[in-house]
C-alpha cells in the first residue's frame, strides 16, 4: 500500500527583505563555517536546546550582522567566539611581529571560577582573506602568556585577535576578550 500526494508547490518571490535575510545569513555563516571546532567550544554552555554553532549563528543574527542591502557586514566590536560563565581574561593584550600573534594575560585566578588550571584559547581573524587560525589548548592561565603562529602571507592583512578561556574539564567558558 501506498499513498501518492501531489507536489507541494514552492514559491520563492525572492522580495528584498527575503534577500536582505539571505545576505545577513550567509554573512554570518561565512565568517563562522571557518571557526567551527572553535565556536562548538566557545559556546559549548548553550546546547541544551540547539548546537552550539546554531546558538552562534543565532546571535550573530541578532547582534552582529549589520547591514541592509547590499551593504551587509559584520560588526567585530560585537562578535562573540566563545561565551559563558567562567571569569574572563584579566588585562589582556595581543600584540602582532611579523608571522606570530602574542597574548598575554594577568593571571587572575582565585577571582571567581578562575582556576590556573583554566586553558587559553586563542583565534586570530584574518578579514582581508576571510578565514582564521586558532588554538583551542595553548596554555594555561597562570601561564599568563601563548603565541599564535600565523601565515606568512598574513602580514599586511587587517587582523582581530580574540582571547578566551575554557575551564580543564571543559564544562565552563569564558567570555572573550578582543
Amino acid at each position: 500500500y501506498y499513498i501518492r500526494a501531489r507536489a507541494a508547490k514552492v514559491s520563492n518571490p525572492r522580495t528584498p527583505k527575503q534577500q536582505e535575510q539571505r545576505g545577513k545569513f550567509a554573512t554570518a555563516f561565512n565568517f563562522l563555517k571557518n571557526i567551527k571546532p572553535f565556536i562548538r567550544i566557545g559556546y559549548k554552555e548553550f546546547t541544551r536546546e540547539r548546537s552550539a554553532f546554531n546558538s552562534a549563528m543565532s546571535y550573530m543574527l541578532k547582534r552582529a550582522v549589520t547591514g541592509d542591502g547590499k551593504d551587509v557586514k559584520i560588526d567585530f566590536d560585537r562578535v562573540l567566539v566563545s561565551t559563558g560563565s567562567l571569569m574572563p581574561v584579566f588585562e589582556g593584550t595581543a600584540t602582532q611581529d611579523r608571522d606570530k600573534m602574542y597574548f598575554d594575560w594577568q593571571d587572575n585566578s582565585g577571582m571567581g571560577n578562575a582556576e590556573d588550571t583554566d586553558i587559553a584559547m586563542l583565534l586570530v581573524y584574518n578579514k582581508n582573506k576571510e578565514t582564521a587560525v586558532y588554538n583551542t589548548e595553548a596554555a594555561l592561565r597562570s601561564g599568563c602568556h601563548a603565541v599564535l603562529q600565523l601565515p606568512a602571507d598574513w602580514q599586511n592583512d587587517e587582523l582581530i585577535a580574540y582571547l578566551s578561556f575554557c575551564s580543564a574539564d571543559g564544562s565552563s567558558i569564558a567570555k572573550w576578550l578582543r
